[in-house]
C-alpha cells in the first residue's frame, strides 16, 4: 500500500488557532490525501469564540464544513468521527495509518496524552500512534509553557511524539498571518515525510 493510500489522521483539539487546523486540511485535500478526522468537544467552543460560526456535530455535516472552511471542495478524502465514538475505525491498531497529527494541541489534551489517559476518540487514537509505534506530531498552541506544560512534552517526546510548536520563522519571508500558519503545517508535515505546501525553504549561504 502506498503512502497515498494510507490515511491520515487529524486531531482537532481545543486549543486557540484552528486556522493551523484548516489549512492542514486544505493543503492534504489538495494533495489527494485521505484524512480521517476527529474534533474534540472543546474545539465546538472554541470555533464559536474564534470564528462566530458554529460547528457541525453530524460526521456528513461537519465534512463538509471543514471543506468550506479549507475551500477544497472535491479532492481527497475525508471522513469525521464524532468525539465520543470510541469504537471508530481510528481507535484500533490494526487499522493501518500515516500516523497521527494533533494540531492544534491543547495543554489539557497534552496531559492526557502523556498520561496514557484515554477520554474521547482523539486521546484514543493518538494512544494508538504511541503504542503502535506510529508517527504522533504534536502542535501544541501556549504560551507561556509552564514547567507542568514542558514535563508533559518532554514525556510525549520520550515515548517517540513530535513536538512541532506553533512557532513560525521568518526566513521565508513571509508577507500574511497564512505565511505564518503555512510555515507551521509544513513543518509538521513534515514530520510525516509530506512536502505538499509551497514554501521557500533555508538554503544556507551560497
Amino acid at each position: 500500500m502506498s503512502n497515498k493510500q494510507q490515511p491520515i489522521i487529524l486531531g482537532i483539539s481545543g486549543a486557540s488557532g484552528l486556522i493551523y487546523a484548516v489549512r492542514a486540511i486544505k493543503f492534504l485535500l489538495e494533495a489527494d490525501y485521505e484524512i480521517e478526522l476527529v474534533a474534540s468537544k472543546s474545539s465546538y467552543m472554541v470555533w464559536q469564540s474564534e470564528q462566530n460560526i458554529r460547528m457541525p456535530v453530524e460526521p456528513l455535516q461537519q465534512e463538509q464544513f471543514w471543506r468550506q472552511q479549507a475551500k477544497v471542495e472535491a479532492g481527497g478524502k475525508l471522513h469525521c468521527h464524532p468525539w465520543g465514538d470510541v469504537g471508530a475505525n481510528i481507535a484500533s491498531g490494526s487499522f493501518r495509518t500515516l500516523g497521527m497529527i494533533v494540531i492544534p494541541c491543547s495543554m489539557s489534551t497534552v496531559a492526557k496524552l502523556a498520561a496514557g489517559l484515554s477520554s474521547n476518540l482523539l486521546e484514543r487514537a493518538a494512544d494508538v500512534q504511541l503504542k503502535e509505534g506510529r508517527k504522533l506530531i504534536i502542535v501544541p498552541r501556549e504560551t507561556p509553557f509552564s514547567l507542568i506544560h514542558l514535563r508533559n512534552l518532554t514525556a510525549l517526546a520520550e515515548v517517540g511524539a513530535r513536538i512541532v510548536p506553533a512557532i513560525p520563522a521568518w526566513y521565508h519571508n513571509p508577507q500574511t498571518i497564512l505565511d505564518l500558519v503555512d510555515f507551521v503545517v509544513a513543518r509538521a508535515l513534515d514530520q510525516l515525510d509530506i512536502d505538499c505546501i509551497p514554501l521557500q525553504r533555508w538554503q544556507g549561504r551560497k
